[in-house]
């Protein structure tokens, strides 16, 4: 049982959640009517953590039509009620932040500092969202119509649908739903499968303790293959927010503009991090910062450090450096406070991860750290003297895998960070800050961070990409936007003539 309070001081006590072998449905928990259920295993030691009856579509029908049907009143709701769950939420979050921490260690693989990154990240939305209900703008715009007023009001879109992923499920699930649900949405929550309570439940329990209405949040559990496309086909939702592969993420573009209710997409997909490091850079720095912007989760995250692009006149020295500091990282146990790299979450992630490390040695990679897996448990990999060309430089790692390149100046720096069909996050390191800002203004992605790692942590954040990682933007008023929809009201105050 954890205690603490709430910012107004009052006690907040707490036993550990239970249930999670059913899901919020129309206003209640039960088991999804499939006739199938999933096991959710914890990818370390491979136990059982709870088994699931899975969802149908009719399940998710009913899911979506009670989120049409609390949607009005939710909205209704004064902004400052809204705010007030929501700082409710957080400070549910602070209590039980063990058990939450407990969850994505046994449930994602989570190592307990990337469990702890998680926790803080997804309490920092929900505060962040919590003004979000004050942020929301309307404006009047000017009109040539003597006596005319032309008023915008700014209002919700009406129900949000999201999908989310294994690698960081809660972070990823709350960034869309906190702030949906603060400017007045309902939400419909479709977690990953390798993460049905961290990604969902978890947080569903969270916002009822918090007194969300029953029906304004619903969490339907289920394979792709079984409600995958009518989750994003039926008309209710109007807005999707999905994160995750680029291929699924095309997917659901498509089967979106086929909805009978046309409907916008908020996507955040696959990425191919570079992280530039130029000849003036500080190494100790660089190293440091490239160990952790890579191997934190096992360099599951879409934002994570892919390929090293390093300055010739530095690159042996980078190496070397680099190379040595991996090889010290612990793997093993996810719960052991020292643990750096903990299982990959499946067997099919891990054995595709196998197949590029073969596929770098063939094409005359250099490794300069590695090892024997064990289970699930993959040494972090490091290959040096890979050309932009390898598959290990062209494709999305996902995983403790990463790829050195050489290069000689600025500009051949920028054109190999640009060589690849994402444009998520990346890094550039540099002594002069400025010259850091003149290269990353010139690299295509969504985000460069300069003298630090590309996996940024700020929850208001523009979380989103270019070319083929996504569309939209996540954090802060960006999100505001995406969830919300102008609504043109013209007032005329005075008679007006017509022509006939």
């Amino acid at each position: 049982m954890a205690q603490a309070t709430d910012l107004h001081g009052q006690s907040v006590v707490s036993n550990p959640y239970d249930g999670f072998d059913r899901m919020p449905l129309n206003g209640q928990w039960r088991g999804g009517r499939s006739g199938r259920a999933s096991e959710d295993r914890n990818p370390y030691s491979d136990d059982i953590l709870v088994r699931i009856p899975l969802a149908n579509e009719q399940d998710l029908n009913e899911a979506y039509q009670a989120a049409a049907g609390a949607q009005p009143q939710w909205a209704a709701t004064l902004p400052g009620e809204r705010a007030a769950i929501l700082r409710r939420a957080a400070d549910i979050m602070e209590a039980r932040k063990e058990e939450i921490v407990s969850w994505l260690v046994k449930e994602a693989g989570s190592t307990r500092l990337k469990a702890n990154v998680e926790w803080d990240s997804a309490r920092a939305i929900t505060l962040e969202a919590a003004s979000a209900p004050y942020r929301v703008q309307g404006r009047i715009l000017p009109s040539d119509i003597p006596g005319k007023e032309n008023r915008v009001y700014r209002q919700p879109v009406g129900v949000v649908g999201v999908i989310s992923p294994w690698n960081f499920p809660m972070h990823l699930s709350n960034r869309s739903l906190a702030p949906a649900l603060a400017v007045g949405n309902a939400v419909v929550i479709k977690p990953a499968s390798d993460t049905p309570v961290t990604g969902g439940l978890l947080l569903a329990k969270i916002f009822e303790e918090a007194g969300l209405p029953p029906g304004v949040l619903s969490v339907v559990v289920g394979p792709g293959s079984l409600i995958g496309d009518a989750f994003v086909l039926h008309p209710v939702p109007r807005v999707l927010s999905f994160t995750g592969s680029t291929p699924v993420g095309r997917h659901i573009a498509e089967l979106a503009a086929k909805s009978p209710m046309l409907k916008k997409v908020a996507l955040e997909l696959g990425g191919n991090s570079p992280f530039i490091i130029l000849d003036d850079a500080d190494l100790d720095l660089a190293v440091n910062a490239a160990v952790f912007g890579k191997f934190l989760h096992q360099g599951q995250i879409c934002m994570i450090t892919n390929r090293l692009i390093v300055d010739g006149k530095i690159y042996d020295q980078f190496v070397e450096r680099f190379s040595a500091r991996v090889r010290t990282l612990k793997v093993g146990d996810p719960n052991s406070a020292d643990t750096a790299i903990g299982p990959i979450i499946n067997k099919s992630q891990f054995e595709g991860l196998m197949k590029h490390i073969e596929n770098a040695r063939s094409a005359g990679a250099r490794q300069t750290a590695g090892g024997n897996p064990k289970g699930l448990l993959l040494p972090p990999h490091v290959f040096a003297d890979v050309t932009p060309q390898m598959q290990i430089a062209q494709d999305e790692m996902f995983g403790p895998v990463v790829s050195v390149i050489k290069v000689t100046g600025e500009e051949e720096a920028i054109r190999v960070a640009n060589d690849t069909e994402y444009g998520l996050s990346s890094a550039v390191f540099s002594g002069d800050v400025e010259r850091g800002v003149r290269v990353a203004l010139q690299v295509k992605a969504g985000m460069t961070h300069v003298n630090d790692q590309p996996v940024n942590d700020l929850p208001n954040c523009p979380f989103g990409g270019e070319k083929n990682s996504g569309l939209g933007r996540f954090g802060g008023d960006w999100i505001i936007e995406e969830f919300t929809t102008d609504h043109w009201v013209s007032v005329q105050h005075q008679p007006r003539q017509y022509p006939f």
